[in-house]
């Protein structure tokens, strides 16, 4: 804590108050409130918390106005380039970038948690044949507290870690369950000789009947969309995590409750939501139609995957990933789906259009692995699942940081109430 302090003055009463000034690494100064409601009488007012620093952490940095990335003050692009998924989930928990034998070890302790209780295969069967694969994902993550609740004490360094893991690893298992599921065709179960990318790639589209090529590009390209999802600052998703650890409940309940927040489409569909608007537009030649569209501020028509609410700049995320997805359409001969032809085309436009460039409209990161996901052959309900897979290192450092600090309580935000004025109960045969 810096040794500023902020006074604010009550016009109405003239009384004033003195607060000090919480500074960071980087970002934006706070004012420390907690003692506002004692000192004046008053709350704040801050719908959708836009304005309020609800922790302190030293997990992700983001500046949106330079379009900056960082994740423990390494820059998202360095990561995403020249590290591994699995490298970046031991940075996100530990801190600090693993030491050779300390990443071994990381990825065999992974490994050997992949498989999932045998029992819980039988969960898929109970869901409906189309049933949304989040609907199941957020389900069955709740469901293994069920399975390691003597190793779930919040309190114990050990367990935590270890909690960690189980899900790190378990989560490709369940989603390519959910998967398998939803196709109608038989669970494929890890294989230790595999990486964590090959592994979900395996497990999703391998089939009794052959043998499934794992294509290093595709692979390549999972594990650098799961770094670039890793963790986001206190997004909508992390913070539910947070708040539902607030009360103490177990890691998988409270990874569970992220997953039901990324679920909504204003959070974790926008990769979907991009596969919808090119189907909307549906051919190369009502490309420039749609561009006056997106150009009128009163047609209800908008580009998806464009611009973003955080950066200003270009998403840094997207800087990395757009090479990638060239590079995976080139590999897999993409080139003449009219869908991805579509796709290129838009971005063509976006990064020439001098409406786009002066609103800094640039495809983001959603835009490009939305088109990756679909050259991949995974359906549109799919990619949120693949969203939560990789936030869920993210998920696990930002809980874990909570629990270990002194200063966090029970998430309890405060109200304006605006309901009626306290009045006596009437009862039924008198009120007519």
């Amino acid at each position: 804590m810096s040794n500023k302090t902020v006074t604010l003055t009550d016009n109405a009463t003239g009384k004033t108050a003195e607060f000090p000034v919480r500074e960071g690494t980087h970002g934006s100064p706070a004012i420390d409130i907690r003692s506002l409601p004692p000192e004046t009488g008053y709350f704040t007012y801050d719908p959708g918390f836009a304005s309020t620093a609800s922790c302190s952490s030293d997990i992700a940095f983001i500046n949106g106005d330079e379009g900056t990335l960082l994740y423990r003050g390494y820059p998202i692009e360095q990561l995403a380039e020249q590290s591994s998924f699995l490298e970046v989930s031991y940075l996100l928990l530990h801190g600090e970038l693993p030491r050779k034998n300390e990443l071994e070890a990381f990825e065999d302790s992974i490994t050997n948690h992949t498989m999932v209780n045998e029992s819980l295969k039988n969960f898929f069967h109970g869901f409906h044949y189309d049933a949304h694969p989040m609907a199941m994902l957020t389900g069955v993550v709740g469901s293994l507290s069920a399975f390691y609740h003597d190793t779930i004490d919040i309190h114990d360094p050990d367990n935590r870690m270890l909690s960690a893991h189980r899900i790190i690893a378990k989560m490709p298992t369940i989603a390519a369950l959910a998967f398998k599921h939803i196709m109608g065709e038989p669970f494929v179960y890890p294989q230790n000789r595999l990486s964590y990318c090959g592994n979900l790639l395996n497990m999703l589209f391998a089939r009794p009947t052959e043998e499934f090529q794992i294509n290093p590009v595709a692979e390549r390209a999972l594990d650098q969309l799961l770094i670039l999802h890793a963790d986001h600052e206190q997004n909508a998703s992390t913070s539910t995590v947070r708040l539902a650890g607030s009360t103490g409940t177990n890691p998988f309940a409270a990874i569970s409750s992220g997953c039901a927040a990324l679920w909504g489409p204003a959070h974790g569909g926008a990769n979907e939501a991009v596969l919808n608007m090119l189907h909307e537009v549906g051919d190369v030649k009502n490309v420039p139609r749609y561009i006056e569209k997106a150009k009128d501020k009163n047609d209800p028509f908008r580009l998806m995957g464009f611009g973003h609410r955080v950066y200003k700049n270009y998403d840094p995320r997207a800087t990395v990933i757009r090479k990638t997805c060239h590079d995976v359409l080139d590999e897999l001969g993409m080139g003449d789906d009219p869908q991805l032809e579509l796709a290129m085309r838009l971005e063509e436009i976006a990064l020439a259009d001098d409406y786009f460039v002066e609103r800094k409209l640039y495809p983001n990161v959603d835009f490009y692995s939305g088109i990756i996901y679909r050259a991949l052959g995974i359906p549109s309900e799919f990619f949120t699942v693949l969203f939560a897979l990789g936030r869920t290192p993210g998920w696990i450092a930002q809980w874990m940081e909570m629990i270990s600090d002194s200063e966090q309580r029970i998430g309890r935000p405060r109200q304006i109430y605006t309901g009626a004025s306290k009045r006596n109960y009437m009862p039924l045969h008198r009120r007519g």
